[in-house]
């Protein structure tokens, strides 16, 4: 841990040592998991009365993160979308994190949306419900009504959320760090991992985001009858409060309700599909939570989203290796794959790019004879996570949270038409790919960004010259060589002489009989004489030796020549 840290933990230290605490739990049940003895596998229970050992490891991490409240909730939620990190299974699990966080008292509402706002209730709403009809992990939701009639849900804080999130992420950066020395937790990078989710976290906490989001898509889709985007009320909006218009509707997971209303659903899945394409292919910038609770169909098969607090963005160039990613998995090119990979993903210095090659070649040849109706996305794009994840490449965040909205895509178009395929509404993006590669618009941006990071490369040059230079002349110039692997050469080597030291010193006051002495007057088997000390220092630099041999041999470099 930092010295940094240390402050932070200690000025936390009740959350601290609760969230310790509640992980000791679990983490005791999953090492009670591997024995075989039924009597103990019973004795750690779950908040629910089930024996923790019993269940499986994805399984108990959900739980201790519910267990440890709404910051790791969200933070599991947000895990469930790296499965790149986490893995595919864990980040299934995740997806199953509910948060049942107790609703602020209407006191407190009022309050808190009176403050924010700078007039009271009755002024601003002709109705406002106390009853809240969510209530998640940040906020509360209440359906209320404005002065000239037009229904509208607002969103509003948790009181005291803002410093218990901080509280919790605080201590969570002082568990990352200790979890970082840990080489089972290693892979997983704990530091860098925690804090990207912190930032997404304490972006969500500020409802100016979600706000700004909302007008953005309705500017994307203003031309467009048949999606509809809540309309934010700017001027009843805060960091803290959120004042939307209702968009009231048959909820997505209510099929049988869809088709007993006359709603095409088959339309609806494919209509649903090319508007996402629309935004990650041509907008680049796509709402990230499509999971049928934040979907509700209105009159006419018109699309109503819901929940713009996770979007996701993709400049150009990120798009371009989104689409040469496709292009490669479509034309079977294994060698393109793995070079966009390696490109979009921050690769460990000693990845094996040939393993990966044969990893992806057969990944694309399991694909390969799959038909576009039948075509799996799902499993194609867990697959390939699964070989990233192995191979240790951890991919840019945005490009993770793409993969899992087309994960969760997939899987809310197949629950309203089964026979439907993602894929479908990718082709006809599939030919604007190509042609949009082709076009001298994209050509000329392309030179256009050469050209200025040529011009940039140029003009620091000849200052960056001279900088090395003036360090040469002033003797400050440094080279800094980092010898890899060479620390346990030298522990050896250093063990080794100690070693010979103490063997060497015990023979001598062996020889010389420095006292106490064992065996001073009579003889026992023909010894008499022995130094004590000479004894035990000559028996523990044995030890030393066949310590110091044994390591030896088993690193394999005892006589091997390279």
């Amino acid at each position: 841990m930092k010295i940094t840290a240390i402050p932070q933990f200690y000025r936390n230290l009740r959350r601290g040592t609760e969230i310790l605490s509640i992980l000791s739990k679990y983490g005791l049940a999953g090492w009670l998991a591997h024995l075989n003895i039924e009597f103990f596998k019973d004795q750690i229970k779950s908040p629910d009365g089930g024996a923790l050992a019993r269940l499986t490891r994805e399984t108990r991490i959900r739980l201790a993160l519910t267990e440890l409240g709404p910051t790791f909730i969200k933070l599991g939620q947000l895990m469930s979308t790296r499965p790149d990190v986490v893995g595919v299974d864990l980040a299934d699990e995740l997806k199953q994190l509910q948060t049942n966080v107790p609703a602020d008292s209407p006191a407190t509402v009022r309050s808190i949306v009176e403050t924010e706002l700078g007039e009271s209730i009755e002024h601003i709403f002709s109705h406002f419900s106390e009853q809240p009809i969510a209530s998640a992990s940040i906020g509360q939701v209440h359906r209320a009504k404005l002065r000239n009639g037009h229904p509208v849900v607002v969103k509003v804080q948790h009181d005291g959320i803002e410093s218990a999130v901080n509280e919790d992420l605080e201590v969570l950066a002082a568990l990352a760090q200790l979890a970082e020395r840990l080489p089972e937790f290693a892979p997983y990078r704990p530091t860098a991992t925690v804090a990207e989710m912190a930032r997404t976290l304490r972006r969500e906490l500020d409802f100016g985001r979600e706000e700004r989001n909302l007008q953005q898509f309705a500017v994307m889709f203003k031309d467009d009858p048949t999606l509809r985007i809540p309309a934010p009320y700017t001027e009843l909006c805060t960091p803290r409060v959120l004042t939307m218009e209702a968009i009231d509707g048959v909820k997505l997971s209510e099929a049988d309700q869809l088709r007993s209303a006359g709603y095409d659903v088959e339309q609806i899945a494919r209509r649903g599909a090319e508007i996402y394409m629309e935004m990650i292919f041509t907008h680049g910038f796509f709402h990230a939570d499509p999971h049928p609770g934040n979907i509700v169909l209105l009159p006419g098969n018109v699309i109503g989203l819901l929940d713009f607090g996770m979007v996701g963005r993709l400049d150009e160039r990120m798009r371009e290796d989104i689409e040469e990613m496709l292009l490669a998995i479509v034309n079977q090119d294994v060698g393109l794959l793995t070079a966009v990979i390696m490109q979009i993903g921050d690769t460990p210095p000693d990845l094996d790019e040939r393993n990966l090659a044969r990893d992806l070649a057969d990944f694309v040849g399991q694909y390969a004879g799959q038909s576009l109706s039948q075509f799996d996305l799902s499993g194609c794009l867990n697959d390939m996570i699964e070989i990233i994840r192995r191979h240790q490449i951890q991919l840019a965040p945005p490009i993770a949270l793409l993969i899992k909205t087309l994960v969760t895509l997939e899987g809310t178009s197949k629950m309203l038409n089964p026979q439907f395929s993602v894929l479908e509404a990718i082709q006809p993006f599939h030919r604007r790919m190509v042609l949009r590669r082709l076009s001298p618009g994209r050509q000329f941006r392309k030179l256009r960004r050469i050209y200025y990071e040529v011009e940039q490369l140029v003009e620091s040059l000849p200052r960056l010259t001279m900088d090395i230079l003036e360090q040469v002349r002033t003797g400050k110039f440094d080279v800094h060589l980092e010898h890899r692997g060479l620390e346990p050469s030298v522990n050896r080597l250093v063990f080794g002489m100690i070693t010979s030291a103490l063997f060497l010193g015990s023979s001598l006051m062996m020889s010389m009989e420095v006292p106490p002495l064992l065996f001073p007057e009579n003889s026992f088997l023909g010894f008499h004489r022995i130094s004590i000390l000479g004894l035990s220092g000559l028996i523990v630099s044995v030890m030393l030796g066949l310590r110091l041999f044994w390591a030896i041999n088993k690193s394999g470099h005892l006589d091997r020549r390279e």
